[in-house]
């Protein structure tokens, strides 16, 4: 099994270690309720996906 001869430079280690972070998440926004729901899923708040009722959402009173 090969071993490297001479460590890597500070350098090098950050250039290779560049893309290794963490990406947002894509948050959109309900047209219904304008609260910030994940894409291509259901309002938590009010329920509806692309302007249908799809959950049964209890309503505080």
């Amino acid at each position: 099994m090969p071993n490297p001869k001479r460590r890597h430079s500070k350098q090098r280690t950050a250039k290779r270690r560049s893309h290794d972070f963490l990406t947002p998440t894509g948050v959109s926004e309900c047209p219904t309720c304008h609260e910030r729901k994940l894409p291509h899923r259901a309002c938590k708040k009010c329920g509806e996906y692309k302007g249908r009722a799809v959950l049964a959402v209890k309503t505080a009173e």
